[in-house]
Formats: C-alpha cells, sequence, structure tokens
C-alpha cells in the first residue's frame, strides 16, 4: 500500500502545485472541493463532503487552514484506495489539471498524447522526495529505452555532451524540462513522427503497463505459428517473422517465471536497484568526504609541527650567532691584551725565541678551530635548508597522493557503472543476444581496461607512499644532522676558554711571561693535535 500511495501522492502533487497559483502552499476550500470529488471518482473512493467541511470549518472563504489537505488527503481518501482503479484514466485527470498551466508553448516533434505518456513515466522514474526531478542516470534510461524502441543505436558521447551543459545548480530536470527534452527532437534526429511516437508508447506500455510484448494486427498467409497450451484451451499464435516469433515466445516464458517467483516486473526491480544504488554511491561519497578532511585535519596538525621545530631551529640559529658574535669580541679583547703584553714585554723578546715560536704555533691551531667553527656553521645552515627542502618534497608527495586517492575513486565510479551496465544486459532477452554480444565484448575490453588502469593506479599510490616515506626519512635525517651539527659547534666552543690563572705547580715561561697552562696539559694538547694532523 505504501507503494501505491507514493505513486499516487506524485500525480496529486503535480493538481495540487497546478491549483496553487500564487505559490503559497494554498488551494481555495472550492477547488479542494472538486479535486477530492474528482480523485474519488477516479480511485473508486466513496466521497464524504462532510468529512471535508468539518476539517476546514474554520474558513469557509478563503484558502484552506492550516490544518492542511495532506491529513484529510491521507485520512480520507488513499487510506481507502484498493487496487481496483484504472491508473490510467487517475493519471489523466491529473494530467488535465496541470498541462495546460506547464506545458511549453514552444512547438514540439511529439503529439499532447506522447508528452502525457512521457509526464507518466516521468512520475515512475522520478525520485521520491519533493518537488519532484528526474535525475540524470534515470534520463540516460530513459533516453536509451527511447532509442532502442526506435531501432537506432545509443549515442553515449552525445549524451555526455548533453551532461556537461547541465545546470550545476539543480539535480535533475522537472517533468516539463523532460518532455522539451524528448520533444525537441535532440535525441530522435532523423526519426519521423509516428517513429518516436511508436517509441514513446512502446516504451510507456512496457513501464507503466507492464505488458513485454503486445499483438501484431492480423495479415493474410499466417506463418511463424506457435500455441500457447492452458488448463482449457489452446491458443494459436502467428508471428510475423521468425525473430518476432522467438521474441514473443521469450516474452511468456519471462512473464510464467515472474508470476511464478510472484516478482515484480523487471523494470521495476532495475528502478529499485538503481536508486539503491545511487543511495550507496552517495554515502561511498560522504564517508570519502569525511575520511578526506580527517587526512586534511591530520597534514595540518603535521605542518603545525613542523613549523614549531622551524622555528625553534631559527632560535637556534639565532642563539649560535649571538655566541659568534660573542666569541668574536673576546677574540678581539684577547688580541688586545695580547699587544699590550707584548709591547711591555719587548725587552725580553730575543730571550725567549723559543716559546714564541711554540705560542704561535698554538695561535695557528686556535685560528684553525675557529675556520672549522665557521665551517660547522656553514653546513648547519645547509641542513637547515635540506630540511626545508623535505618538508616541500613531503607537501608534493601529499596533493600526489591525494590526485591518485581522486583518480582510483573515479575509476571504481566507472567501474561500477560498467558493471551493471553489463549486468543489464546480460537480462535481456534472448532475442537481443545476438546484438548485443559485439557491444558486450568491447565493454568487457574496456571493463579490463578500466581494471589495469585501478591497478595502475594502485601502483602508483603505492609508490607516493614509498616517496612520502623516503622523504619523511629524509626530513629526519636533516633534522638529525641539525642537531648533530649543533653538537659539533657547542663540543668546539668548549674548547675556547680565556686564561685563567693557573695553580702553584711549575710553570712554562713564554716570551709574555708565565703560561696560562701546566707541562700536563701542554703534552695533552699537544697529542691532540698530533692526532688531528694524522688524521688529515
Amino acid at each position: 500500500m505504501g507503494s501505491l500511495k507514493d505513486e499516487l501522492l506524485k500525480g496529486i502533487w503535480h493538481a495540487f502545485t497546478a491549483l496553487d497559483l500564487d505559490h503559497s502552499g494554498k488551494v481555495s476550500k472550492s477547488q479542494l472541493k472538486v479535486l477530492s470529488h474528482n480523485l474519488c471518482t477516479v480511485l473508486k473512493v466513496p466521497h464524504d463532503p462532510v468529512a471535508l467541511e468539518e476539517h476546514f470549518r474554520d474558513d469557509d472563504e478563503g484558502p484552506v487552514s492550516n490544518q492542511g489537505y495532506m491529513p484529510y488527503l491521507n485520512k480520507f481518501i488513499l487510506e481507502k484506495v484498493q487496487d481496483n482503479f484504472d491508473k490510467i484514466e487517475f493519471n489523466r485527470m491529473c494530467w488535465t489539471l496541470c498541462v495546460k498551466k506547464n506545458l511549453t508553448k514552444n512547438p514540439l516533434f511529439i503529439t499532447e498524447e506522447d508528452a502525457f505518456k512521457i509526464w507518466v513515466i516521468f512520475n515512475f522514474l522520478s525520485e521520491d522526495k519533493y518537488p519532484l526531478i528526474i535525475v540524470p542516470e534515470e534520463i540516460e534510461y530513459l533516453l536509451k529505452k527511447l532509442t532502442e524502441a526506435m531501432g537506432v543505436s545509443w549515442q553515449q558521447e552525445q549524451f555526455e555532451n548533453y551532461k556537461i551543459n547541465f545546470d550545476d545548480s539543480k539535480d535533475g530536470l522537472s517533468v516539463w524540462e523532460l518532455i522539451e527534452l524528448v520533444g525537441n527532437g535532440q535525441f530522435s534526429k532523423g526519426m519521423d513522427r509516428q517513429t518516436v511516437s511508436m517509441a514513446i508508447n512502446e516504451v510507456f506500455n512496457e513501464l507503466i503497463l507492464d505488458v513485454l510484448k503486445q499483438s501484431l494486427p492480423d495479415k493474410d498467409g499466417k506463418k511463424c505459428l506457435f500455441l500457447i497450451k492452458c488448463f482449457d484451451k489452446t491458443f494459436e499464435i502467428s508471428a510475423s517473422d521468425k525473430k518476432k516469433k522467438q521474441e514473443w515466445i521469450q516474452a511468456i516464458h519471462s512473464t510464467i517465471h515472474l508470476l511464478k517467483l510472484g516478482s515484480p516486473p523487471p523494470h521495476k526491480e532495475a528502478r529499485q536497484r538503481r536508486k539503491e544504488l545511487r543511495k550507496k554511491l552517495l554515502a561511498e561519497q560522504e564517508e570519502l568526504e569525511r575520511q578526506m578532511k580527517e587526512l586534511q585535519v591530520a597534514n595540518e596538525n603535521k605542518q603545525q609541527e613542523l613549523e614549531a621545530v622551524r622555528k625553534k631551529l631559527e632560535e637556534a640559529a639565532s642563539r649560535a650567532a649571538e655566541e659568534e658574535k660573542k666569541r668574536l669580541q673576546t677574540q678581539v679583547e684577547l688580541q688586545a691584551r695580547f699587544s699590550t703584553e707584548l709591547e711591555r714585554e719587548k725587552l725580553i723578546r730575543q730571550q725567549m725565541e723559543e716559546q714564541v715560536a711554540q705560542k704561535s704555533s698554538e695561535l695557528e691551531q686556535y685560528l684553525q678551530r675557529v675556520r672549522e667553527l665557521e665551517d660547522m656553521y656553514l653546513k648547519l645552515q645547509e641542513a637547515l635548508e635540506d630540511e626545508r627542502q623535505a618538508r616541500q618534497d613531503e607537501e608534493t608527495v601529499r596533493k600526489l597522493q591525494a590526485r591518485l586517492l581522486e583518480e582510483e575513486s573515479a575509476k571504481r565510479a566507472e567501474l561500477e557503472k560498467w558493471h551493471l551496465e553489463q549486468q543489464q544486459a546480460i537480462q535481456t532477452t534472448e532475442a537481443e543476444k545476438q546484438e548485443l554480444e559485439n557491444q558486450r565484448v568491447i565493454k568487457e575490453q574496456a571493463l579490463q581496461e578500466a581494471l589495469g588502469q585501478l591497478q595502475q593506479l594502485e601502483l602508483e599510490r603505492k609508490q607516493a607512499l614509498e616517496q612520502y616515506e623516503g622523504v619523511k626519512k629524509k626530513l629526519e635525517m636533516a633534522a638529525k644532522m641539525t642537531k648533530s651539527w649543533k653538537d659539533k659547534v657547542a663540543h668546539h666552543e668548549g674548547l675556547i676558554r680565556l686564561i685563567e690563572p693557573g695553580s702553584k705547580n711549575p710553570h712554562l715561561i713564554t716570551n709574555w711571561g708565565p703560561a696560562a697552562f701546566t707541562q700536563a696539559e701542554l703534552e695533552e694538547r699537544e697529542k691532540s693535535w698530533k692526532e688531528k694532523k694524522t688524521t688529515e
């Protein structure tokens, strides 16, 4: 009953919308009385005018009250409907109320009767939400049916171009837009009006009247006979040719099979499967969008962490530059002190030439350490540059991975579409198998190519992940290298210290006076210097 009620509501919605002249959602009581009486008549439901008066008794002159028409429609009409009325008569009554107001004034290639049949087909294929629309997938299904009925091949490329120009601001077409699309002959070029009308009638009989085949007119010299044996009588049927005979036999077998199983007609099951598939694809798309948002949040968090690390590295570099500045200032002060001491000790310089030579060697080592420290700072800057480049490589890999995921999703959707078309081709009648065999082979090849492309995309995605891991490792190595250079800088800076007063042990004498280190310290420095010279 629920399905029948939904089917009836679509036609009633067209009629009610046509009566709502100012688009306020309200219709005058007098018009509702006429509409209710006509509905009861065509649906064979007893009409109760008193119930309508009671339902809207608070307003006898103007529009209906806030109680609305739907509660009355459900309680007094739709809940009483039995499946014993003429559906065509019901649809024609609703069509009569809305056609004059909405049908385009432009000349159409189809008759008004054909437009009525398309209107009924629209109600069958439209989505179960209001205002009623037919989505592009169902438009393609209907146009394919009409094209097959006209005996011409389906032009998929032409329909794809039509979808490209489709208005993105809406999800589908209204019934009047659909009538204009079929009536302007865009998808039936080269066909005469009678052929188009016969195609519309054939599709109408299949989808609405559940008629798989129709009786041809009798002809003289009957041939291609076959028998239908029933319990009480036998029918002798004559077809125009062997192909029509086989089509009739197959249609009768299909009807008997459906009746035994108690199944609805194939086109109704196909319509339900298409709706379920659209819901499934919509849910998968929403899940994919949710995952992409989570991935984006994770990437933003990672970027924030990298930005924090970069700021820390900049602060470390700033501190290192400050320390270098202090070191240079200390060096200048030491050189000034050395100059003062040299000026003061000119008189004893000749006596201490060997000590001066030794001190000069130490000064050379000191300057060598300074140059090494400068080289370390340069390498530290290079490590920071490598780390920045690694972050850029990581961002590039992330974008590549997102693109590969989008292409993989598109290929999966295309693969599902081809798979559905292949399944629909398998369920067609035996008479169409030979004609569709070539199409199935082509689609099979396209399916294999799509699978190959999908595998290639998966391989590229794996390679992108491996590249991402490589960039990540490179970033970690750059961070470790930065820390290593910082430790080395800290170690070498620790070797540079001011000359402090020594102990009371015997001191060495230089040309500047008593040395600032002991004999043991001198030996240790000499040993370290020799090891460095050996390694160099």
